[in-house]
């Protein structure tokens, strides 16, 4: 028997509930994991409220992103052993859930071992933060050495993943966040200037930055706040890229054929596997070569899920969230 955090309804964080839950047995070609450390993404409170693109079946395990070491094989594996450091993230299955618990099942080609010098916390940022960001900067946004890039809403652990990649290939970064801490630690992460989201008449700050001619690619983390705003600073055939949106939003199309804009959305499971695979191996030379260093912000025990689906869409974020079994 293993502890789980289930949703038995949808609705807001006191639906979920610590439960006693048979323990996952592995079938063919499956492990299981012992989860040292679980991510927490906004898209898990979305799933939960039950207002999500993907609506599991009740009761389930929320959560995509988990690392820890396999305690457990199926037959037919042996490409895995009883012992090894693995990760198993969102971008290698497209499965949201069943990560909130002491224990994990799953296909051996939707896991990846851990590097040595990456702990089991920072491995929860692969499957959803860095995967969403590499894909929104390059797959998506197209983004090319020497533009620069405004990653509006950059604390977070989407954003500081972000701020790291773009300069790695680099670009010039403005982040924005809207805490001194947020502040510090986009600057920390790599990025060129950070601006306070609070404050009036930061966008001018930005416009003041890229010398009046507006950032050439804008990564936005809330749209139904943002994006008539990002329209009017982005630059000439600028590329907006919509990562978050909580809402609907009134825009002037206008802004968009006189700058002959592109708005593109982006969401992580229209992507194909072998994309996915060679951006998980991008991140992971990143890592292991140190030019991307994952962040972790708060750890919370796993009982304490319920607190975690608040902290994460809490103004501030800074880097990643994750419960600890």
């Amino acid at each position: 028997i293993m502890k789980a955090i289930r949703a038995h309804s949808f609705g807001g964080p006191e639906v979920l509930r610590l439960d006693d839950v048979d323990d996952p047995v592995p079938g063919p070609g499956e492990v299981v994991i012992d989860v040292h450390a679980a991510g927490v993404n906004p898209a898990d409170t979305y799933m939960r409220s039950g207002t999500y693109a993907i609506v599991p079946e009740l009761p389930y395990i929320p959560g995509g992103d988990a690392a820890g070491v396999v305690s457990a094989i199926g037959r037919d594996v042996d490409d895995f052993a009883v012992g090894d450091r693995v990760f198993a993230g969102t971008a290698q299955s497209f499965d949201f859930t069943g990560c909130y618990a002491e224990k994990l099942k799953r296909k051996t080609s939707e896991i990846a071992r851990l590097p040595e010098n990456v702990g089991f916390a920072e491995a929860a940022t692969f499957g959803v933060s860095y995967t969403t960001a590499h894909y929104a900067l390059f797959a998506r946004g197209d983004a090319r050495a020497g533009e620069t890039v405004f990653i509006h809403g950059a604390s977070g652990s989407v954003g500081t993943s972000a701020v790291q990649l773009a300069k790695r290939s680099g670009l010039k970064v403005i982040g924005s966040g809207g805490t001194a801490k947020g502040l510090e630690l986009i600057i920390e992460a790599g990025a060129d200037h950070a601006v306070d989201h609070t404050k009036p008449g930061y966008l001018d700050d930005v416009q003041g930055i890229t010398d009046g001619k507006g950032p050439e690619l804008i990564l936005e983390m809330l749209a139904n706040v943002n994006l008539a705003a990002d329209m009017d600073l982005a630059a000439k055939y600028g590329r907006i890229i919509v990562i978050g949106n909580r809402g609907e939003i009134t825009i002037t199309p206008r802004v968009a054929m006189m700058k002959e804009l592109d708005i593109r959305g982006i969401a992580l499971w229209n992507s194909s596997r072998g994309q996915m695979k060679e951006i998980l191996d991008d991140i992971l030379a990143g890592v292991a070569d140190g030019s991307l260093r994952p962040v972790v912000g708060k750890r919370f025990p796993l009982a304490e899920a319920e607190v975690a689906h608040v902290t994460v869409l809490e103004p501030g974020a800074h880097g990643k969230i994750v419960l600890v079994p």
